[in-house]
C-alpha cells in the first residue's frame, strides 16, 4: 500500500516536472534568473528592502560586516518572526588585510540559577519548554553585532541601525512570505492570552496581511537605546531588565546576571578538502560539521560521473546524511562543557570506514560510529576591499518563545529547547551552558584565496541544503544562480536530537527529478514524500578574477544586488 500510495504521488511531481524549463536568459536548466554581477561590493539577503540597506551602507563607506549588521537589523523588523535582537547569531568572516577567516560564535547560554533537577520538575508540573519561558537563553545577537563592528566595522553602530529605526516607524508592506508565515501561527495566536505578543504584531485582531502597512516603534525605541547607549543598553540597561523583569514573573530563571555576563565567542572555523575547495563550517555547538562529514564521505564517490538527479546521486547523498547525523546526534553539543571527537569525525580514516557501511542498492540504517560517551534568516555581503561574511541568525522557530517583553518589541528566542534532557549527553540540559544549534554560516575558500560566502536557512536543512549547493557548483556545473534553484531534497528522520528512529526516514523532494529516478528509489528502500516550505533559502556571494557573483533563490522574497 505504501508504494501505491506514493506512486500516485510521484505522478504529481512528474506533471510539475514536466512543466519546468530552462531559463529564457542563461539557458541553464533550473535557474530561475541570472546571476548578478558587480565589482565594489554585494549583498544578498532574504528580502529586498535588507538588501537595499546593506548596499546603502556599503556605498557610504562602509564594511561588508557594517552592511550585514544593517541588513540583519532591518530583517529583524521586516521579518519577525524568522530573526531578531532576541535571538542568537553566528558568523564568519573573511579578512582581506590578514588574509584569514574568523568564526563568531554569539550564540546565549541557559539561566545559571536553573538546574537540571528543577527543569525537570517544572516539565513534570506540566510547564511547557519548547515555547515559553522556559524555552529562553540568553540571546546573543546585539553583543555579536557590537564584536563585529568593533573588529571589522568601518561605521558606527548607530549609523548602522538609523535605517531599521527610521522603516520600523515609518512602516513597510508586507509581503508575500512573511504574510505567509505571519498566517501559519494566527490561530494559535489567537487562540492564547498572549496580550504583549498581539499588541506588538497584530493590526487589530490579526496579522498584517500582504501588502498591509506593519510599523513597530516599540522596537524603533529598543533599536535607538542601543544606538545611543551601545549594547550595554541590551545587557546591563533598561532592555535587560525588562526582560528579565518578563520571564521572572512567567516562573523562568534567566536573570540580568545571566544577561550581563554574556559574552560572545570569536573561534577558528573547521573545514575539510573537498576536491580542491576548502569547505569551512563553524565547530559546534552548531551543525555544521555534519556536513563537512557528509562531503568527506561523498567524495569517495564519482558524482559527477552519476550526474546530477540521478538515482545513484540521490542515494549516496542521503546514506551519506543518515551516518553524519547520526554522529551529530551523539556529539554535537557545547565544546566548553563536553569534550567531542572533531579531528577524529572530520578525519579521512573515519570517513572510509564509515562508507564501507552504505550499500550501493539498499538504505541503510546506522548507529554513531564512535563509541557514545527552523526558523532563520541568512545573508552575506562583501566590499571593496574584499572583505567577505557569512551570517545566519535566528529566533529558532517561527517567533522562538512567544514571549514579548512589554514595549520592546521584539520575541526571545526560544533556542534553550534544542536541549535534551537525556544523562550524560553532549547536549544535555546543564546551568549556564549553550545548547545545540541548527543556524550555521558557511565559506569556501580555494588555494588560500575566498571563494564562496553562502548559507541555506531551515532548521536540519542547512546541513542538507550546504552539501547540495557544493555539489551542485563542484560536482555538477552550475552556475551560482542555478546552484541555489535546482530541486533539493530533504531527509527527515534518523536519529534527530531527541533520539534514536529505527528506519530509513523519509526523503522529501521538490519537483524537477525524474519520476524513474524516484522510482528507483523507493525500490532500494527509500521513503519518498512530497513537501514544500522546508528546503530552505540560499544567499550567495562568489568571488571570480575580481567580480562578485551574486544569487538569491525563488524560494524566498529575497535580492542579491552590487555596485
Amino acid at each position: 500500500m505504501r508504494i501505491i500510495i506514493q506512486t500516485l504521488a510521484l505522478f504529481w511531481l512528474l506533471g510539475a516536472e514536466l512543466a519546468s524549463a530552462q531559463d529564457r536568459l542563461s539557458g541553464q536548466l533550473f535557474a530561475t534568473r541570472s546571476e548578478v554581477l558587480a565589482r565594489n561590493g554585494m549583498v544578498a539577503t532574504n528580502h529586498p528592502l535588507a538588501t537595499q540597506v546593506g548596499l546603502d551602507i556599503l556605498k557610504q563607506g562602509g564594511s561588508a560586516i557594517d552592511a550585514a549588521i544593517a541588513a540583519n537589523a532591518l530583517l529583524g523588523f521586516a521579518d519577525p518572526g524568522m530573526n531578531g535582537i532576541g535571538g542568537d547569531l553566528f558568523a564568519i568572516v573573511w579578512d582581506a588585510k590578514t588574509q584569514r577567516l574568523y568564526g563568531l560564535n554569539a550564540s546565549g547560554r541557559s539561566a545559571k540559577s536553573l538546574t537540571y533537577s528543577k527543569l525537570i520538575e517544572l516539565i513534570d508540573t506540566g510547564m511547557p519548554r519548547t515555547t515559553g519561558p522556559l524555552s529562553v537563553s540568553t540571546p546573543g545577537c546585539v553583543d555579536g553585532w557590537f564584536e563585529l563592528n568593533k573588529r571589522f566595522g568601518k561605521l558606527p553602530m548607530a549609523d548602522l541601525l538609523q535605517p531599521t529605526i527610521d522603516y520600523a516607524r515609518e512602516g513597510i508592506p508586507i509581503p508575500q512570505e512573511v504574510a505567509d508565515n505571519f498566517l501559519s501561527v494566527e490561530e494559535r495566536v489567537l487562540a492564547s492570552d498572549n496580550t504583549t505578543f498581539k499588541n506588538t504584531f497584530f493590526l487589530g485582531d490579526r496579522f498584517p496581511r500582504k501588502g498591509e502597512i506593519f510599523r513597530n516603534p516599540d522596537l524603533a525605541n529598543s533599536l535607538s537605546l542601543i544606538a545611543q547607549q551601545g549594547r550595554d543598553a541590551f545587557y546591563n540597561g533598561p532592555i535587560g531588565r525588562k526582560i528579565a523583569d518578563h520571564l521572572q514573573a512567567k516562573g523562568a530563571f534567566l536573570t540580568t546576571d545571566d544577561l550581563s555576563s554574556h559574552i560572545s565567542e570569536w573561534i577558528d572555523p573547521i573545514s575539510v578538502n573537498y576536491r580542491g575547495y576548502d569547505v569551512w563550517e563553524m565547530p559546534p555547538n552548531g551543525q555544521g560539521m555534519a556536513a563537512l562529514q557528509m562531503l568527506t564521505l561523498l567524495e569517495g564517490f564519482d558524482l559527477a560521473k552519476m550526474g546530477y538527479g540521478s538515482a545513484d546521486h540521490l542515494h549516496y547523498f542521503l546514506e551519506a546524511k543518515k551516518l553524519a547525523y547520526e554522529d551529530m546526534a551523539a556529539f554535537y553539543g557545547d565544546p566548553s562543557e563536553s569534550n567531542i571527537p572533531i579531528d577524529t569525525l572530520l578525519s579521512e580514516e573515519y570517513a572510509a570506514a564509515r562508507r564501507t557501511l552504505i550499500s550501493s542498492g539498499k538504505a541503510g540504517i546506522y548507529e554513531p560510529g564512535l563509541p557514545v560517551g527552523d526558523h532563520t534568516i541568512y545573508l552575506t555581503a562583501a566590499d571593496k576591499e574584499g572583505n567577505m561574511i557569512s551570517l545566519i541568525q535566528s529566533n529558532s522557530a517561527l517567533f522562538g518563545s512567544y514571549e514579548v517583553p512589554e514595549g520592546l518589541g521584539f520575541p526571545l528566542q526560544n533556542r534553550a529547547a534544542g536541549f535534551v534532557m537525556t544523562p550524560g549527553h553532549a547536549n544535555v540540559y546543564a546551568p549556564g551552558k549553550r545548547p545545540f544549534h541548527t543556524i550555521i554560516p558557511a565559506f569556501v575558500t580555494k588555494d588560500g584565496k575566498p571563494f564562496l560566502s553562502f548559507g541555506l536557512m531551515g532548521g536540519d536543512m542547512q546541513t542538507q541544503g550546504h552539501v547540495q549547493i557544493i555539489m551542485n557548483l563542484i560536482d555538477f556545473g552550475m552556475n551560482l544562480q542555478e546552484a541555489g534553484d535546482a530541486p533539493r531534497v530533504y531527509h527527515q528522520g534518523s536519529r534527530p536530537q531527541t533520539g534514536h528512529i529505527d528506519d530509513v526516514g523519509t526523503a522529501f523532494v521538490e519537483s524537477g527529478f525524474s519520476y524513474s529516478v524516484l522510482r528507483e528509489l523507493m525500490l532500494r528502500g527509500h521513503n519518498i514524500g512530497m513537501n514544500t516550505g522546508i528546503f530552505g533559502g540560499y544567499q550567495a556571494i562568489m568571488l571570480k578574477e575580481g567580480v562578485y557573483y551574486g544569487a538569491t533563490e525563488s524560494r524566498k522574497d529575497g535580492q542579491a544586488a552590487g555596485y
